[in-house]
C-alpha cells in the first residue's frame, strides 16, 4: 500500500485449497481415462471421429495451463490513476472516472467450497461487469472490508462519487438476469443431458437406437438454449427476488 492509502496489489497469496486441485484431479483424471478408452477403440466399433482424442487430450493441456496462469500471472493492481485487472492472457485497465462501482458478489450456487464463494467484480458506467483477479475469499479474510476500505481511498481520485445512478443499475440488473438465465439453461442442458443417455441405453437394448447422435449431442444444448432464452424473457419481465433485492 502506498503513501495515499490507494496504491495496492492482489496477487496469489495462499495456496489453492486442496479441495479444488482434488476436484480438478478428479475431473482430470476421468477425462484421462475416457481418452484411453477413447484412443482404444477401434474402427467400426463404435468409434468417434479420430480428431476426437487429439482435441480431448488439447482441451486438458489448456485447462492446466489456464488454471496455472490464472493462479500464478493474474493480479488485480490499484494505484491513484486507476484499476489494471490481469486475467490468464491480457491485461485491462480503468482509469478511476470509468469506474461505476466494484462490488463483492457471491459466486453462483453450485461451485461449492471447491471455489471460491466470493468474487469481486467493477462495473463500468455502460453496467458491463469485470473479474477483479484474487480479490477473493480465498486470498483475503475479509473481501467485504477490503473493496470497502479500497472504495474510501480512491474517493479522492474520482471526479464522481459512488453514488447509484438508476440507468446503469437497470443495465446491470439486466446483464444479472441474463447470466443467471443462461447459468440454469447450463443446467437443464446437462439434466438433458443424463435423460438423454438413458433414453439412448434403453433404446440401444430395445434395439431401437439408430439415433444416440441425435439425441446425446443436439438435443441437450437445445433444450438448454430454450430454457434459457425463456427464462431471460421472464426475469426480465418479473425478475427472481435474489436479483430484485440487489442494491
Amino acid at each position: 500500500m502506498g503513501d495515499d492509502g490507494v496504491e495496492r496489489v492482489y496477487r496469489k497469496r495462499r495456496r489453492v485449497p486442496r479441495a479444488y486441485l482434488g476436484l480438478l484431479g478428479l475431473v482430470l483424471g476421468n477425462a484421462f481415462v475416457q481418452l484411453v478408452r477413447f484412443s482404444g477403440e477401434r474402427p467400426g466399433d463404435g468409434a468417434g471421429p479420430r480428431w476426437g482424442a487429439p482435441v480431448f487430450a488439447v482441451l486438458i493441456l489448456v485447462t492446466l495451463v489456464r488454471v496455472a496462469l490464472e493462479q500464478y500471472r493474474a493480479y488485480t493492481r490499484v494505484t491513484s490513476a486507476g484499476i489494471t485487472a490481469r486475467g490468464p492472457l491480457r491485461a485491462r485497465t480503468w482509469a478511476w472516472p470509468d469506474v461505476y462501482d466494484i462490488r463483492v458478489e457471491q459466486a453462483p450456487r453450485g461451485s461449492g467450497r471447491a471455489a471460491p464463494q466470493w468474487l469481486t467484480y467493477l462495473y463500468d458506467h455502460r453496467g458491463r461487469r469485470f473479474l477483479l483477479p484474487h480479490l477473493n475469499d480465498w486470498q483475503l479474510d475479509d473481501p467485504y472490508a477490503e473493496v470497502a476500505e479500497l472504495c474510501l481511498a480512491a474517493a479522492p481520485h474520482r471526479s464522481l462519487t459512488w453514488e447509484r445512478r438508476p440507468d446503469v443499475e437497470e443495465r446491470i440488473r439486466r446483464g444479472a438476469v441474463r447470466r443467471k438465465a443462461w447459468l440454469w439453461g447450463v443446467h437443464g442442458a446437462v439434466a438433458t443431458l443424463v435423460v438423454m443417455i438413458v433414453v439412448a441405453v434403453a433404446l440401444v437394448i430395445a434395439e431401437r437406437g439408430d439415433h444416440p447422435f441425435l439425441l446425446i449431442v443436439c438435443v441437450p444444448p437445445a433444450a438448454g438454449v430454450v430454457l434459457a432464452a425463456v427464462l431471460q424473457w421472464y426475469w426480465g419481465v418479473r425478475p427472481p427476488r435474489s436479483l430484485a433485492r440487489q442494491p
